[in-house]
């Protein structure tokens, strides 16, 4: 996702070879593209995001190099993929040098990084096919415990049209008998000690038939050297109450390396691997691609220390290549960490603040667009669906009371001193500080007489024409403009007046028929509006999300967060 996380709908693979962008959570953006009827969407999502734009990346490789055949795009995916900000607990450096993960392969594609990479590529060794030896040994598996067997392989050193020294696949093809195969977790360990995680337990895989003849394939071994002792564990949790009389079995396994038998890197420099690339005839191929093949002809065998130029943003302890990300210092920001690796940029992406003293680009506090440090009140502009209550500099999901929400700049906008609540404008309030009353959008002061009366027992309400005052229920008092009541009339409420012994009938919000306590406080809603966390929303407003989303906030009884409420305001009224 845009924020580095695995989407809820990523399954966690060894065969996984690298990533791309998609969608995520449903508060993170989603990818911009083309739509119907010349439109374009910013709501595009799923792996049909993922796919295409791989692809598309893939084309300008291509485009830069027609010879690249489906190895060699495999190996630039491999070398150019970075793991930047990519979030993932499993991150390891295999015995070749690179940084792998169950989640994420070998990281996010970096479209010019293999562009770059494939206008001088030359073509991988040609790949060899080793059949190890099929264990065919029985051994039973144990709840609650872990098989382990091993094999030493030579990866078919004797056979030289078999034989693989360098590794891309590997696949663990086995056999097994078991009650409740999705109890099983199995792993492969290389001869460098890298382990592959072929396959997860799974809770809702009940199949008692086991596997027969299944297999497994990793990619995380990729360049690593294929012989030594290989290492098989299964591990046997029961998730359920099972028979133990009934035991799992592996009947048999072996392993199938797929690779080469010279380094695909650095022996392409040498005259067997360029003759090898010449012998394709230039009457058997396109004009165009036989002057494609000629130029790009290197002589250079490839030094062990890079020696070329290095990044514009390399520092001035040099680089290891000419990336970003092979820089040893920077000279503006440094991006990533140890863990998900490194790159120099020129100033920070969104999401993160520039670190002048240490020269790094240090993460904003969750919810911050943009940034001056990592507090939770140091943003200066919020993500989508966020508004800044510039203030507080804080991101919120709803303005707090006194604020209003500004929709163009997404901003937390003060009310006007009287409001004690307010909506769209600064002086449209919908509830009024103590001392005010609510006259249709605006506050305004109370007519009061410098002389109130004593009664504690009745309240106040602004006398008409023709009504008597309060002198009958309070002899000494003089208010020729108010009158006594025993209850305030619907649309009013009994509130507590400054300076008066007696409580004041003050007006309900507009769309209040009864308040309580407060004039925002609402308890029952005028004809057209719906009662919603004590205030009044309009029907036409109260709109639903995702049907199976709602459903699953009612059910979970979040109705009572704003953020939930907000998204799901129909299915809340519903819940009650």
């Amino acid at each position: 996702t845009e924020n580095g996380y695995k989407p809820w709908y990523l399954e966690e693979c060894a065969s996984t070879l690298a990533t791309t962008y998609s969608s995520g959570a449903f508060y993170e953006r989603k990818i911009v593209t083309t739509d119907l009827r010349h439109r374009c969407t910013d709501g595009h999502t799923g792996t049909s995001v993922s796919a295409p734009m791989v692809a598309g990346i893939i084309a300008l490789a291509l485009e830069a190099n027609p010879l690249l055949t489906w190895r060699d795009v495999q190996h630039l995916l491999v070398k150019t993929s970075r793991p930047v900000h990519l979030r993932a607990a499993d991150w390891k450096t295999n015995g070749a040098g690179h940084k792998v993960s169950h989640l994420y392969g070998f990281g996010l594609v970096d479209a010019d990084a293999i562009v770059m990479e494939a206008k001088k590529w030359k073509a991988v060794p040609p790949q060899h096919i080793c059949v190890g030896s099929l264990d065919r040994v029985p051994k039973y598996i144990r709840a609650d415990h872990v098989l382990r067997t091993s094999t030493l392989s030579s990866a078919c050193a004797e056979h030289r049209d078999q034989h693989v020294l360098y590794l891309e696949h590997v696949v663990v093809r086995l056999s097994i008998s078991h009650p409740r195969r999705g109890d099983l977790q199995i792993s492969l360990v290389s001869p460098a000690g890298t382990r592959s995680q072929l396959l997860a337990r799974r809770v809702f895989d009940h199949s008692n038939e086991g596997f027969k003849g299944w297999e497994f394939m990793t990619v995380h071994c990729w360049g690593e050297r294929a012989a030594g002792e290989w290492t098989l564990e299964i591990h046997d949790t029961p998730s359920q109450v099972r028979n133990p009389a009934v035991q799992g079995k592996l009947k048999e396994w072996s392993l199938l390396f797929y690779g080469t038998a010279e380094h695909p890197y650095t022996a392409l420099g040498s005259p067997q691997s360029r003759g090898r690339t010449l012998e394709v005839s230039a009457s058997e191929m396109e004009p165009s691609r036989a002057a494609f093949l000629q130029s790009h002809v290197e002589v250079a065998e490839e030094e062990e220390e890079y020696t070329g130029l290095c990044h514009p943003e390399c520092g001035d302890q040099g680089c290891d290549g000419p990336n970003a990300d092979q820089c040893l210092n920077c000279i503006h920001y440094s991006l990533g960490s140890m863990k998900t690796g490194r790159m120099c940029v020129s100033s920070c992406p969104a999401g993160f603040f520039g670190d002048k003293g240490a020269r790094r680009c240090r993460r904003c506090y969750k919810g911050c667009e943009r940034c001056i440090g990592r507090g939770p009140t140091q943003c200066t502009a919020c993500k989508r669906s966020l508004y800044h209550h510039q203030e507080m500099s804080t991101c919120v999901v709803l303005c707090p009371p006194g604020f209003y929400a500004e929709e163009r700049q997404k901003r937390c906008l003060k009310c006007h001193q009287s409001c004690k609540k307010c909506v769209g404008e600064a002086d449209k309030c919908t509830a009024c500080k103590d001392g005010f009353s609510l006259q249709e959008v605006r506050c305004v002061t109370w007519p009061l007489s410098p002389k109130p009366p004593t009664s504690s027992t009745l309240s106040l309400v602004p006398a008409g024409p023709g009504e008597e005052d309060c002198a009958p229920c309070a002899p000494e008092a003089s208010a020729p403009h108010w009158r006594c009541v025993p209850t305030c009339r619907e649309g009013f409420y009994p509130a507590d007046s400054h300076g008066l012994p007696n409580k004041v009938c003050k007006k309900c919000d507009d769309h209040c028929s009864a308040c309580e306590g407060s004039s925002g406080n609402c308890l029952k809603c005028k004809e057209g509006f719906s009662l919603l966390g004590g205030s009044c929303v309009t029907n036409e407003t109260c709109t639903n999300a995702d049907k199976t989303f709602c459903e699953m906030v009612k059910s979970n009884k979040l109705c009572e967060k704003k953020l939930f409420v907000q998204f799901c305001c129909q299915t809340c009224l519903m819940a009650g």
